[in-house]
């Protein structure tokens, strides 16, 4: 089967569960013989990916000149290697850095215009996207990363007639980030564009729900193909309790729930029986979210303990292995939940037990393994007390770790992902909308 997967990328500037799945998925497909094409869009991919240009696909509606292109249409009409240039990999690179690269605030007009597909200002573009695929060989499937990309699936069906499906995965965490007005304006384009694809793949039943009820989908056009990972490289962590380890492996934002974490920290902290406890965190960031280590930094320095918190620069795939291994528990409790939560399986896969809010698929994926806690979400003396509970139990953390790691990389391995999402395609293919 030849796939294409339509995947922007996140210029390798931190955490990005939507890349890691979209990569891994294309590495195992290849593997089993299936010729799949990743085309990047925005950004470059995820570090630990092969580098895109060893496919030859260039970067597509690459950010700077997407952005400028948009604010000064003029520019829309300026030959192809300005265009180039503007998209040059230190161009993008230096785009992937700056404030505000995955921030939707101000972008509203711009997320409009990409959703209108062949009636936005990016018409040009996406015949550049459609013709590079046109000539790499008609697809049996082509595969869109996310809803906010609904605006291809028109013209990439009338001019390619490959079977279409569409990832649904947080485009609500982009989509709440504007102002309510132009939210629901994008919604509404989202509904209708939704309708040029043959199906969705829902990373988890929350989320299915969640986005079939606004969308208003016909639940037989989504099929639940949940998050998998490649369970090898991980090096079972000892779970060290002298002294504990709690560590963090997402963006280090506001908004993933660093600065609530650092706050529970300290409230542990101030118990004497944990007073020893130490904080690892990584994922990377934005320039958005300097701030918030900052802000992390001086809440520590306060009570003297700046050096109990080790933040790691690198976070592919050796590494993020490296951090796992020195863990006793790890809790990313990001404040809206998430649609999925790839770092729960990681973590799990390492052996390591996890500390969840009760919020979004957070919920489904720990249940699901049984390898953690869930805890009443927002709070940061209710996330405390859960840290509290679970490190007051060596034994319970052991089993929690035990059971988790199991159903792990028995039903979220990504292998066992893939053979979902061929059935998947199959299914999709075969429903006539």
């Amino acid at each position: 089967m030849k796939i294409v997967q339509i995947v922007p990328g996140s210029g390798n500037t931190f955490y990005c569960q939507n890349c890691l799945r979209d990569i891994a998925m294309a590495q195992t497909l290849r593997a089993l013989g299936h010729d799949v094409v990743l085309a990047p869009m925005y950004l470059p991919l995820f570090g630990e990916a092969a580098d895109p240009r060893q496919s030859g696909a260039p970067v597509f509606y690459g950010a700077v000149s997407l952005y400028l292109k948009h604010a000064l249409p003029v520019l829309r009409h300026l030959p192809r290697w300005f265009s180039r240039l503007l998209d040059a990999p230190p161009m993008l690179a230096w785009a992937a850095r700056k404030a505000g690269a995955t921030r939707a605030d101000g972008l509203e007009e711009l997320t409009l215009s990409m959703l209108r597909g062949e009636q936005g200002g990016q018409a040009d573009e996406l015949e550049r996207l459609t013709d590079w695929l046109a000539a790499e060989g008609a697809p049996d499937v082509i595969h869109i990363s996310n809803a906010l990309l609904l605006g291809l699936a028109r013209r990439l069906k009338e001019r390619l007639g490959a079977t279409l499906v569409c990832s649904l995965q947080d485009e609500d965490t982009w989509l709440d980030a504007m102002a309510p007005e132009k939210a629901a304006e994008v919604w509404a384009v989202m509904r209708e564009r939704a309708r040029d694809v043959d199906g969705f793949i829902a990373v988890s039943r929350h989320y299915a729900d969640y986005m079939g009820r606004r969308l208003a989908l016909d639940p037989r056009r989504i099929r639940i193909v949940p998050v998998g990972i490649a369970t090898d490289g991980y090096t079972d962590s000892p779970l060290p309790f002298d002294p504990p380890v709690i560590g963090y492996l997402s963006r280090l934002s506001r908004a993933d729930g660093f600065g609530l974490l650092v706050e529970a920290f300290v409230r542990l902290k101030q118990d004497p029986a944990f007073a020893a406890a130490r904080l690892i965190a990584t994922g990377g960031q934005t320039g958005d979210d300097r701030a918030v280590l900052a802000a992390a930094r001086r809440a520590l320095a306060a009570h003297g303990w700046e050096r109990d918190l080790t933040v790691l620069a690198e976070f592919d795939k050796p590494a993020r292995a490296a951090f796992l291994a020195r863990l006793t528990v790890l809790s990313a409790p990001a404040l809206k939940g998430g649609a999925f939560g790839t770092f729960i399986l990681e973590a799990l896969a390492a052996g390591v037990p996890v500390v969840q809010p009760r919020l979004g698929a957070f919920t489904e994926l720990v249940e699901a393994t049984g390898g953690g806690l869930l805890y009443s979400p927002n709070d940061a003396a209710a996330l405390a007390a859960a840290l509290k509970e679970l490190l007051s139990d060596p034994p319970r953390v052991r089993r929690l770790a035990a059971q988790g790691r199991e159903i792990v990389r028995r039903d979220f391995s990504i292998q066992a992902t893939a053979a979902r999402l061929l059935d998947a395609y199959a299914a999709l293919a075969a429903f006539s909308f």
